[in-house]
Formats: structure tokens, C-alpha cells, sequence
């Protein structure tokens, strides 16, 4: 991967990606996470992705792309921290496999930058129809979030964690704002990110030549708009304090329990191996302490796995539980914890999780999502960009004191409990 400065607050990473047979042309705008913009910023890829200017009907969308022979177009947002990141992208075939020789790295980019520069935006802001068909979409989505009971619990276990920091904006949106978020205003958003965002174009599985050409169109539309990008929000992290606990209850049969945890200070990227090895050792594989004493040994839980959260310097643990477990299975995820960071380590349990990870990173780079994954989020965690080789690496030489170290940092900071009501249950 080669990444190159375009402009200020724009940048240009191209792969040729030459065993591949397929390319993607990719549009990043990564910016800080306002809150009275996070509704607006949770509708905005979803009304996008229906169509733009040169195409606004969206059956007219899904008949251009099935020409261009099944390409894939897709518009994503995710939070990164405190910033948060909306992706353009289309993928397809490449050049070589036209039957018909078509242009299609011509097609690729005239989709891309359409949707990413030139979305249906009218007088009055974006159509009010598509607007409100979308708005329906993500009511619905919003109002079901307690459908999904581990959703919920991890979603309200942030909401306490962060309380009204910026990394706590919810990345959903807001219920409660939806009825008065109009086409102008989503148009309003839709400007204020195309001006202060950074912006990183990715071109994987074209030629330098095509890559060039999409360069090209990429920087003639940026010429176009009065630009003030606005630096990517640093990483952070939570303070360190006395843990709380919440209990609520429900009708249901399974209980969630999620917790919490804080580095308390904002993540070093030097750490970013030993971190990887620390969570897969401790429940983010099927070798982990979590998976294979607390459910397999212990029967405490139906599931429970640790990941982390680079950006926010926290992580989290998920499980389902018997409601009369919760307490012993609190207990015992702390104290797999507190055994990693001062008890023993089998050095075999050590090479397995590190073997599975390596596994893992060998395979990044045989498919354009992936190459596209990785890279994106080096890029977004800045500093030096780490290739995959390089990750593998930084694993093979992570030591057993590296990966307590890392640990021992965590500390609870909440503890969540969806369980049950008390009385009969069928």
C-alpha cells in the first residue's frame, strides 16, 4: 500500500493488488463527532446510498450497476472514538474482464464521486421522500434495539461508561430527534462534512494508469469546494473510578451481563501487538481464559468474549448467563483477569493464541475488504502505518511480560446486568 498527500486533510492510498481480480474505489470522510449533529450524521449514509445526481432513481441504480456487471456500490458510517468516519465505495470487476471492453474504471469512479460529491440535494435539501423512507428505516431500527438484548446491554453499558463524553455520541442516533431532522438540515450536515473532514481516497486492484485517472476526477471535484478540514479527534480514554453497577429487569429468559473496562489513559500505539495477544488470551478466542474456563469449564455463561476498543482505551466484556449465575459470573471474568495479570501462563495457551492471530493476518490481503479494513484503520489511528507482515511480526515478539503489562492497566469501570423479573417464568 502506498499512501500519498493530495491537499491538506487529504490523502491518496493505492494497492495494485495485482493477484485480485477485482477493484474498489473508496471515499473516506473522517471527522470529529459533534452531538447535535448525530442524528443527521446516522440518516446521512442511508439516504446516499439511493442514488445522486446523475442517477437519483434508485431502480435506475440497481439496473446501472447490474450493467457494470454486478458491481457493489455501498455507503457506511462507524464511529471512530470521538470522530466519526462515512465511507463511499463501489467494487467490480476489473478493466481486463470486460467483455465488451467497456470503461469501467471510468463507470467506477463517475459512481463514486457521484454519490460522495453529488447526492440529491435540491433547493430544500435532500428529496423529502427518500428522507422520510429512511427516517422510517432507522425509527424502526432504533425502536427494535430491545429486540436485540445483547445489543442493548453493551449499548446501555456505554452509555454509562462515557456518560456525556464525545466517545458516548451515539452512533445510532437519537429517537427522540428524528421527527424534526428535515431534508435542509440533513443537507446542512451533509456540507459541513464535505468540508472539514479528512478525506482518504483508496483506489485497490487498478493499474497506476487508472489510478491516476481516478486521481485526477477526484481532485477536479475537490476544486470545486472551499475546504477547512478540521484535525481527526486524538484517541482517548475514560478516568479510572470506583465501578458502577446496574442492574435492569425484563421479561426474558437469558440474562446479559456486560462490564466495562478503562486504560485510563489514552492507548499507545506501541502497544497495539501486546494488546491483540492480551485479548485473545483473555476472551477473544476460542482458546481464551474466558471461553474456555468461565463457559467451558465453569458452565457460568452461554457465551462470553473480550475485545477492545483502541480509540476509547476500553474493553468490554459480553456474555449470556443463567439470571442466578450473574453474580459468580462476574466474579469469575474479574478473576481470570486478575489470573493473567499475576498468575501463571502456560506457554502453550500463550502460542496458540498468538498462532490463531498470525493465521488471522495472513489472510488480509487475499481480498479487497480486507486490505481495504486493515489499511483504513492504520490510517485512521495515525502514526506510522503497520503493514500485516509487519503486525505479524510485532505478534511473534510480544512477550509473556508485555501481555500482563497491558492488563494490568484495565480496571472496571461499569458493570451492567439485564436479567429477569422476579415471580414465575415459563
Amino acid at each position: 500500500m502506498e499512501r500519498k498527500q493530495l491537499a491538506p486533510g487529504v490523502h491518496l492510498s493505492y494497492d495494485p493488488a495485482e493477484k485480485l481480480n477485482r477493484c474498489r474505489i473508496s471515499i473516506h470522510f473522517t471527522f470529529p463527532i459533534r452531538r447535535q449533529n448525530a442524528t443527521a450524521h446516522a440518516l446521512l449514509p442511508l439516504v446516499m446510498e439511493r442514488g445522486y445526481a446523475g442517477c437519483p432513481d434508485m431502480t435506475a441504480l440497481t439496473k446501472k450497476l447490474a450493467r457494470l456487471y454486478g458491481a457493489d456500490l455501498t455507503v457506511d458510517g462507524r464511529p471512530v472514538g470521538a470522530g466519526r468516519n462515512v465511507c463511499v465505495s463501489v467494487t467490480g470487476i476489473r478493466q481486463r474482464f470486460a467483455l465488451a471492453g467497456e470503461d469501467l474504471c471510468a463507470a467506477y469512479t463517475e459512481l463514486a464521486l457521484g454519490v460522495a460529491f453529488h447526492p440529491c440535494i435540491g433547493p430544500d435539501g435532500f428529496d423529502p421522500e427518500a428522507v422520510a423512507i429512511e427516517k422510517q428505516m432507522l425509527r424502526q431500527s432504533l425502536e427494535d434495539e430491545l429486540n436485540d438484548k445483547r445489543l442493548y446491554t453493551m449499548r446501555q453499558t456505554a452509555r454509562l461508561f462515557f456518560e456525556d463524553s464525545p466517545m458516548g455520541v451515539r452512533q445510532e442516533g437519537y429517537l427522540d430527534e428524528l421527527d424534526a431532522l428535515t431534508g435542509a438540515g440533513l443537507a446542512d450536515a451533509y456540507h459541513e462534512m464535505l468540508r472539514t473532514a479528512s478525506i482518504e481516497l483508496m483506489v485497490l486492484g487498478c493499474t497506476p494508469a487508472e489510478t491516476e485517472r481516478v486521481t485526477g476526477a477526484f481532485l477536479a471535484e475537490l476544486q470545486a469546494i472551499r475546504r477547512q478540514p478540521v484535525p481527526p479527534a486524538p484517541f482517548g480514554a475514560m478516568p479510572r473510578r470506583t465501578p458502577l453497577h446496574r442492574v435492569e429487569t425484563l421479561d426474558l429468559v437469558q440474562a446479559k451481563l456486560c462490564m466495562a473496562f478503562t486504560l485510563g489513559r489514552p492507548m499507545d500505539l506501541a502497544d497495539m501487538a501486546a494488546c491483540r495477544l492480551a485479548m485473545a488470551l483473555y476472551g477473544g478466542s476460542t482458546t481464551s481464559r474466558l471461553f474456555l474456563h468461565v463457559r467451558e469449564r465453569d458452565h457460568l455463561c452461554y457465551y462470553c468474549s473480550s475485545s477492545f476498543q483502541s480509540f476509547t482505551g476500553s474493553m468490554t466484556v459480553s456474555s449470556g448467563i443463567e439470571p442466578g449465575n450473574a453474580a459468580r459470573a462476574e466474579e469469575a471474568i474479574l478473576e481470570e483477569l486478575a489470573a493473567l495479570c499475576t498468575g501463571p501462563i502456560d506457554p502453550q495457551e500463550l502460542e496458540d493464541c498468538r498462532r490463531g492471530l498470525i493465521a488471522g493476518l495472513e489472510g488480509i490481503e487475499d481480498s479487497l475488504g480486507g486490505i481495504e479494513s486493515w489499511y483504513g484503520m492504520e490510517i485512521l489511528r495515525g502514526g506510522a502505518i503497520t503493514t500485516p507482515a509487519q503486525a505479524r511480526a510485532d505478534l511473534a515478539a510480544v512477550t509473556e511480560q508485555q501481555v500482563r503489562a497491558v492488563l494490568r492497566r484495565f480496571s472496571l469501570s461499569v458493570s451492567y446486568l439485564l436479567t429477569r423479573k422476579e415471580g414465575p417464568h415459563a
